[in-house]
């Protein structure tokens, strides 16, 4: 028989990135709205999130051409005061179970 060798992984490799959405069911989802202007939609990110002014902006952009963004992961309640805090700052946004 010879050389046995260790049994090989069969699961595919996943990033962190997919890892951390795994342990973190829910997102807020922050929506377009004909009222709150892109820059104040990018100061919300930056200030409640912590987003990089890069990041604030990307998400902003997905906002206004997509008309949704998933600007958070996290768990329900998370999530809950997430998108309680962006109504807070008079931004429409809701949540859902992660697809």
């Amino acid at each position: 028989m010879g050389h046995v060798s260790a049994p090989v992984e069969v699961e595919p490799t996943r990033t962190p990135d997919e890892i951390a959405q795994t342990a973190k069911p829910w997102v807020t989802i922050v929506w377009n709205d004909p009222v709150n202007l892109m820059s104040y939609v990018t100061y919300v990110f930056q200030k409640y999130f912590g987003y990089s002014k890069k990041k604030a902006e990307k998400l902003m952009m997905e906002v206004h051409e997509d008309g949704k963004s998933v600007v958070s992961h996290g768990t329900r309640e998370e999530m809950e005061r997430d998108v309680q805090a962006m109504h807070e700052y008079g931004l429409w946004a809701t949540m859902d179970r992660q697809e």
